[in-house]
């Protein structure tokens, strides 16, 4: 009998492997990944992991420069905490100015602060630098039949449904990319038709 340990795992080897793409989508040209999914594959990973919410001088959720406002997070994870400071944005991604700003937007741009910085421990972090798989199926990848690679994980997308939308203004933003690059990464998250590859088609190629 081998008496050699198997190595254990570091936090962000074990959070950087998890795959996030069937809970991330498009919005506004930023990537967003479930905040309520990402919280539960941290706790299930880790345990003992919390995070903080940090007030200002007068104990709102919230930071302001008299102009714009941000919030500040931090992930603890085996005593290590790494914080994350996030603008408190509209629908467009614009800074919300101080004198708009709602308690709406403050916890919504808290629940991205915390996913965010929940992927400084590894949790998505490949998403954020650009990447399509985590690094461990980059380099590991594993052989299966051509059917289940392609509906493994697919979320199903019809012209418009629910998912649809989006798709369609990444399309129209993206169209530098070309329709095959277009093509290729919309088929990584989503499970598409004929009908479907037509339609992005004439968007991209559209002038």
């Amino acid at each position: 009998m081998s008496n050699v340990k198997k190595k254990e795992l570091t936090t962000f080897e074990k959070l950087s492997a998890i795959n996030v793409n069937a809970k991330s989508e498009q919005k506004g040209g930023l990537t967003y990944l479930s905040w309520a999914w990402s919280w539960s594959e941290v706790k299930k990973a880790c345990p003992d992991a919390n995070y903080t919410i940090y007030e200002n001088a007068d104990g709102f959720f919230y930071h302001t420069d008299g102009k714009t406002c941000w919030v500040k997070t931090g992930v603890t994870i085996e005593g290590v905490e790494h914080i994350e400071y996030l603008p408190i944005m509209n629908f467009s991604n614009k800074s919300v100015g101080v004198a708009g700003v709602t308690s709406v937007d403050v916890n919504k741009a808290i629940q991205r602060s915390i996913t965010k910085a929940s992927a400084r421990h590894g949790l998505g972090m490949y998403i954020y630098a650009g990447e399509d798989l985590p690094e461990s199926e980059v380099s590991a990848p594993i052989v299966v039949p051509k059917k289940v690679i392609a509906t493994s994980n697919l979320l199903d997308l019809k012209i418009n449904d629910g998912n649809w939308k989006n798709v369609l203004k990444y399309a129209t933003e993206q169209k530098s990319l070309g329709v095959k690059t277009i093509l290729d990464n919309v088929s990584r998250k989503y499970s598409v038709s004929a009908s479907v590859k037509t339609a992005i088609t004439k968007i991209v190629s559209a002038k």
